[in-house]
C-alpha cells in the first residue's frame, strides 16, 4: 500500500469516527509517515499514527491499532491543554515533530494549523533542540526515579527498561529527528554513523544489555513472545493504554517487524521491543489470566536474563548506570547539535526507516 493510500483511509476514520464525537478539537499525524511522500510504499511492519486532540482534560484509551480500509492505524487522543502554546510544543520532544511539516488532517478551529506553522518555523533553532534533548533527559531520571520495589516484576523491566531506551531520544532529538517507539536503536545508530560518533552505539547497547546478544537467541526470543502475545491478544479484557498494540491486527509490528529486523542482522536492535512486548503482554495476563500469567513468565525471564537482569537489584544497578551515562550523554548530542542537520548526516533519516511510528499514546 502507498503511503498516500493510507493517509486518505486516515482521513476517512477522522471525518466519520472522531469528527462527531463531542469536544473534538482536530487531528494531525505523527509517527514515521510524516516525512514520506505519498508515492512511497508503506512497510508491511509500520502503522499511521494519527493524533486526535480533544477538549477532553483526560480522554479516553485511544483504540490503538486496528485496521481501516486496508489501512493500518494507530490511533491516540491528546488533550487540548497539551497544545497550549508553540514554546510548549517546541519543548517536548516527542510533540515537536509532528508539526515539523503540515501533519494536520482535521482543524476545525484552525490552532492546529497556526501551532504548526509557528513551531515549523522555529523547530531547528538551538535554544529548542537544547530543551527538547533536556526534556529527553527529564523524562529518563525522573522515570527512574519513580522505579516502585515493589511492583511486579514484569512492571519493574518495564519502569528500567523504556527510560534506558529514552538515551536514544536524546540523541534523535539533537539531530531533528524522529522520536521512534520500536526502532528507536537502529535509528539512533544511524545517526551517530552519520554524525562521526560511532564509538558511542556500543555502549547505549551496553546499557540495555543486548551488546553481546547472538542472532540464535534472539530469534528463540521472539518464538516464545510470538506465543505469548497470542494467547494474550485471546484473553486481553482490562484497558490498558498499550492494549492496541497487543491484538491480533498488531501482530505483524510486533512479532513480524522483529523477525524481520533479526534476519536483516540487527537482532540487538530487535531486544528492545521483544522485551517491552514481552512485559506489556505480561501486565495484560497478570490482570486477565493469572495462570497464563505465571505458566508463560519463565520465557519472559529468560529473555530479560539474556539482557543481565534476573533481579530487582539488578534493575537497580542498571538504572543507575544509566544515570551516570547522561554527561556523556549530553556531550555527545552537543556535537551533533553543534554539527547541525546541514553536516554528513545529509537528509533527513526518517525518510529511509520505514515501520517507525512515534506511538504519541505509548511509553518513553
Amino acid at each position: 500500500m502507498r503511503v498516500g493510500t493510507a493517509r486518505s483511509a486516515a482521513v476517512q476514520w477522522v471525518g466519520e469516527h472522531a469528527r462527531p464525537v463531542p469536544g473534538f478539537r482536530g487531528a494531525y499525524f505523527s509517527g514515521s509517515t510524516v516525512g514520506l511522500p505519498d508515492d512511497a510504499e508503506l512497510s508491511p511492519f509500520s502503522d499511521v499514527d494519527v493524533v486526535v486532540v480533544t477538549a477532553a482534560p483526560a480522554p479516553p484509551v485511544g483504540p490503538g491499532k486496528f485496521r481501516f480500509r486496508g489501512a493500518l492505524l494507530e490511533v491516540s487522543h491528546l488533550p487540548w491543554e497539551e497544545l497550549a502554546s508553540a514554546d510548549e510544543v517546541l519543548s517536548s520532544y516527542h510533540l515537536a515533530g509532528s508539526f515539523r511539516r503540515d501533519t494536520v488532517i482535521d482543524d476545525p478551529t484552525g490552532r492546529l494549523r497556526a501551532l504548526g506553522a509557528e513551531v515549523s518555523r522555529r523547530f531547528a533553532e538551538p535554544c529548542w533542540v537544547r530543551r527538547r534533548c533536556l526534556d529527553a533527559e527529564r523524562r529518563i531520571e525522573t522515570r527512574l526515579a519513580a522505579f516502585d520495589v515493589s511492583a511486579p516484576f514484569h512492571a519493574q523491566v518495564l519502569s528500567w527498561l523504556f527510560p534506558t531506551g529514552v538515551t536514544t531520544h536524546v540523541l534523535l532529538a539533537a539531530a531533528l529527528r524522529n522520536p521512534t517507539i520500536r526502532l528507536r536503536y537502529r535509528a539512533a545508530r544511524e545517526v551517530l554513523d552519520a554524525y562521526g560518533q560511532a564509538w558511542l552505539y556500543p555502549e547505549l547497547l551496553e546499557l540495555l544489555g543486548c551488546a553481546r546478544l547472538s542472532a540464535h537467541r534472539t530469534g528463540g526470543h521472539l518464538d516464545e513472545l510470538a506465543r505469548t502475545f497470542d494467547a494474550t491478544a485471546e484473553v486481553a479484557r482490562t484497558p490498558f493504554f498499550f492494549s492496541g498494540d497487543l491484538t491480533a491486527g498488531a501482530r505483524p509490528v510486533a512479532i513480524d517487524g522483529s523477525r524481520y529486523l533479526i534476519e536483516r542482522g540487527d537482532h540487538r536492535e530487535a531486544a528492545f521491543w521483544i522485551v517491552a512486548t514481552f512485559a506489556r503482554c505480561h501486565t495484560v495476563l497478570a490482570a486477565d489470566a493469572p495462570e497464563l500469567h505465571r505458566a508463560r513468565l519463565p520465557a519472559f525471564r529468560e529473555a530479560v536474563a539474556d539482557l543481565g537482569i534476573t533481579s530487582t537489584d539488578d534493575l537497580l544497578r542498571r538504572g543507575q548506570e544509566v544515570i551516570a551515562f547522561l554527561p556523556e550523554l549530553r556531550r555527545t548530542a552537543e556535537r551533533i547539535l553543534a554539527a547541525g542537520p546541514d553536516s554528513t548526516a545529509g537528509a533527513d533519516i526518517t525518510s529511509t526507516i520505514t515501520g517507525t511510528g512515534t506511538g504519541t499514546g505509548t511509553t518513553g
